[in-house]
């Protein structure tokens, strides 16, 4: 596992780590986002989606589970299980979704972390009681 931290005390700084996640990443490739309330996780999803050639809206999929943004390299899939019950899990079909995808990023999926060893995990972290910059520690699969 290759482990790099990203200083982000900008949109600027967030938009490059967002830019270099999706060049980082594959059809079918899972980033499970993590970090206190407020860390920007949603930020960087819509960074993200840019940095594919989305032009969506991206909004946050805590109430509706998950969103689909159109992007010229397939579908991202923003997923928030801040609401979903882990017995639940089973339920999204998170299957599905990585069979099809261009890249699934799930917010609040810690519990996704120990059934995916092949996952990226990108957590963001709040510093100088989060009126700092952030700190983003991401975590990625060794090369296949």
């Amino acid at each position: 596992m290759a482990v790099s931290t990203h200083q982000v005390g900008s949109l600027a700084d967030l938009r490059a780590l967002a830019a270099e996640v999706a060049a980082a990443t594959g059809p079918g490739d899972l980033l499970v986002l993590t970090g206190p309330l407020g860390a920007g996780k949603t930020t960087f999803v819509q960074q993200l989606a840019a940095a594919l050639g989305s032009e969506a809206a991206v909004t946050s999929p805590t109430y509706t589970l998950v969103h689909e943004y159109p992007t010229p390299q397939g579908t991202l899939v923003h997923v928030d299980l801040y609401r979903l019950a882990p017995e639940r899990l089973g339920d999204l079909g998170l299957d599905d979704y990585l069979d099809r995808a261009r890249l699934v990023a799930v917010e609040w999926g810690q519990p996704l972390l120990p059934g995916n060893p092949r996952a990226h995990h990108l957590d963001l972290a709040l510093t100088g009681g989060g009126e700092g910059p952030r700190v983003a520690t991401w975590r990625r699969p060794e090369a296949r």
